[in-house]
C-alpha cells in the first residue's frame, strides 16, 4: 500500500477505541474475522499477536497501535493463553461482552475441530497424520510477520534510552532463563521508577496481585469432574505461551494423575503444533483421548473459562491504569519487556525455521509480499503451505 493510499496513523491516545454498535452484526462480524484468523494462525503466541496486529491495527483499525501494546502488555501480566485472551480483549472493545465471546471462542474453534480430528485418527489408528511439509512451508512466512509487528510495535513503546535498555534487558534475561514473569514486572517497575526519579518525586509503592488455588481436591481416579477440575486449575494458573501449558499437563497428567503416557502425550503436543490457532487446543486432545467427545469439550471449556472470566473483569480497568500517571508507567515498562521477550521468542522461531536454502528463499518472498505489496497474513500462510506441498513433491 503506498503512502498516498495509506489511511493516517491513529494518533496515540490514553483512551481506547470506543467499542463498536454492540448488535448481533457486529458479533457475528468479530466472530467471522476471528473465525478466519483462527484458522490460519499457525506459528504460536508469538505469531499470532503479529497476525492479529497486521489484520486488526494495520488493515481493519479496529484498535490503535498504542491500544493494541497496552491489551498485550494486560495479556502478559494476567494467566491464561495470551493470544486467546487478545481475541476477547478485542472482541471485548468491538462488541461488549458478546463480542468477548465471539472472539475467543471463534479463534479456538478451527484449531478445535481438527484437533479433534487428529484425536480420533490417533484413536482409531494409533498415529497422527504427517504434516511436517506443511509447518516447513508455513514457518518461514510467519517470520517476517512477527518482525513487522514488533518493530512497528517497538517504535511506540520505546520512547527513551530507559525503554530501550528495558527492551533490551528483557531479551538477555530471557536467553539466561529467567522466569519471564519476574521480567515483565521488574521492566515494568524499572521505567515506572526512573520516570518518578527524572521528575524528583517519591517512589510510590506498587501492588502486586498474586492469584493462586489450592491443591486439587481431587483424586488420581478419572472422572468428568476431575478431568474438569484439572484443566480449570491449568487455565487459572497458566503464565507464558502455549509452550509452558506442556509443562503443567506433563505435572498433572503423566505424573500426577497417570491418566496419560508420556508418549500420548507427545502425541497429544504435536497434534496441537500441527493444527492452526492456539496451542491451548492440546486440550481437546487430551480431553478425547479420555473420555471422547464430552471429554474434549469438557477439557477445553474448563481451560478456557477462567481466560473469559479475568479479561471481562481485566478490561475496563485498562483506560483508567493508563490515565494514571504513575501506572501508566508501569504499563509502559511491561509492554517493552512484552516485546524483548517476543523478539526473543522470534530469534528461536527464526532458527527452527528457515533450516535451509529454501526455506529462506520461502521467508524472502514472503516479506517482499508482505512489506511491498501488503499481502494479508491468511494469504501469506496459505502459500507457505503450498511451498511446503511444492517441496513434499519435488
Amino acid at each position: 500500500m503506498s503512502a498516498s493510499s495509506t489511511p493516517a496513523a491513529a494518533p496515540a491516545s490514553t483512551v481506547p477505541p470506543a467499542p463498536g454498535h454492540r448488535s448481533w452484526r457486529e458479533v457475528l462480524r468479530v466472530g467471522g474475522v476471528f473465525l478466519r484468523i483462527g484458522a490460519t494462525a499457525f506459528g504460536g503466541p508469538a505469531a499470532h499477536i503479529a497476525i492479529m496486529r497486521h489484520e486488526l491495527v494495520e488493515r481493519r483499525r479496529w484498535v490503535s497501535e498504542q491500544h493494541f501494546l497496552d491489551l498485550l502488555g494486560a495479556t502478559n501480566l494476567i494467566p491464561g493463553p495470551n493470544s486467546s485472551e487478545m481475541t476477547m480483549h478485542i472482541g471485548y472493545l468491538r462488541a461488549g461482552l458478546a463480542g468477548l465471546l465471539a472472539g475467543g471462542i471463534a479463534f479456538v474453534l478451527p484449531g478445535m475441530v481438527i484437533t479433534l480430528i487428529l484425536a480420533w485418527v490417533y484413536t482409531r489408528y494409533g498415529t497422527t497424520p504427517a504434516a511436517n511439509w506443511l509447518l516447513y512451508g508455513i514457518k518461514p512466512v510467519i517470520i517476517p510477520l512477527i518482525v513487522a509487528a514488533l518493530w512497528s510495535l517497538g517504535r511506540r513503546a520505546v520512547t527513551g534510552a530507559l525503554t530501550a535498555l528495558v527492551g533490551i534487558l528483557a531479551l538477555a534475561l530471557y536467553f539466561l532463563g529467567v522466569n519471564f514473569v519476574i521480567v515483565l514486572v521488574a521492566g515494568g517497575l524499572t521505567v515506572a521508577a526512573g520516570r518518578r526519579i527524572r521528575q524528583r518525586g517519591a517512589l510510590l509503592p506498587f501492588p502486586l496481585l498474586g492469584l493462586g488455588l489450592p491443591a486439587s481436591a481431587v483424586g488420581s481416579g478419572f472422572s468428568l469432574l476431575a478431568l474438569a477440575w484439572t484443566f480449570f486449575k491449568i487455565g487459572a494458573l497458566l503464565y507464558g505461551s502455549g509452550y509452558v501449558l506442556f509443562a503443567f499437563m506433563h505435572a498433572e497428567l503423566v505424573e500426577r494423575h497417570a491418566w496419560l503416557t508420556e508418549q500420548a502425550l507427545i502425541d497429544a503436543i504435536a497434534a496441537g503444533q500441527m493444527t492452526p490457532g492456539p496451542l491451548s487446543t492440546t486440550a481437546t486432545f487430551v480431553g478425547y483421548l479420555l473420555a471422547g467427545v464430552p471429554g474434549a469439550i469438557i477439557a477445553t471449556a474448563a481451560f478456557y473459562l477462567p481466560a473469559f472470566v479475568i479479561v471481562a473483569l481485566s478490561n475496563p480497568l485498562i483506560p483508567r491504569i493508563r490515565s494514571s500517571r504513575s501506572v501508566s508507567s508501569l504499563l509502559d515498562g511491561v509492554n517493552v519487556a512484552a516485546l524483548g521477550l517476543m523478539a526473543a521468542v522470534t530469534w528461536e522461531l527464526a532458527r527452527a525455521a528457515f533450516v535451509d536454502v529454501y526455506a529462506i528463499l520461502l521467508g524472502v518472498l514472503a516479506a517482499l509480499l508482505l512489506w511491498r505489496y501488503r499481502v494479508s497474513a491468511a494469504t501469506l500462510v496459505i502459500l507457505g503451505a503450498a511451498g511446503g506441498l511444492l517441496s513434499a513433491l519435488l
